[in-house]
């Protein structure tokens, strides 16, 4: 069975000291994912620009995928249970003639990340987008 899948924009991120909300807004509403205050400042050391003294997991991940000739095609939120999201990357390797597309399952905070940093389409299922708090500016 197939879930239609609805595009998702990055809206904002709003920092406070023991966690992270990251907006994301499809065309119907916009809803927050909660994360952890590091991830949330690594993402926001990336949208900022923001010069780093070593380079974080995030771009250790983003260099091996490089490295080995992998590309991120996208990032699909699979499933939300209570507040806990759950998401999936999709990444593709060619090998000789060969297409392969590899699924793994990752948290939403790490898959947007990298979605950024690589410029790759961020969506949701219609189920996922039904269960969300829309909130309001």
């Amino acid at each position: 069975m197939h879930s239609e899948l609805v595009p998702l924009s990055f809206d904002k991120i709003m920092q406070t000291r023991s966690y992270t909300v990251v907006i994301l807004g499809s065309d119907q509403k916009k809803f927050a994912i909660y994360t952890d205050p590091t991830t949330g400042r690594n993402l926001q050391m990336y949208l900022t620009g923001l010069e780093k003294a070593r380079p974080l997991t995030h771009d250790l991940i983003d260099s091996i995928l490089q490295g080995l000739d992998v590309k991120i095609l996208q990032v699909v939120i699979t499933d939300l249970q209570d507040t806990v999201y759950f998401a999936r990357l999709f990444l593709e390797q060619t090998i000789g003639n060969l297409r392969h597309i590899l699924e793994i399952d990752a948290r939403p905070s790490d898959c947007i990340t990298l979605a950024l940093m690589n410029n790759v389409p961020v969506y949701c299922t219609r189920e996922v987008l039904e269960k969300t708090i829309a909130i309001e500016e």
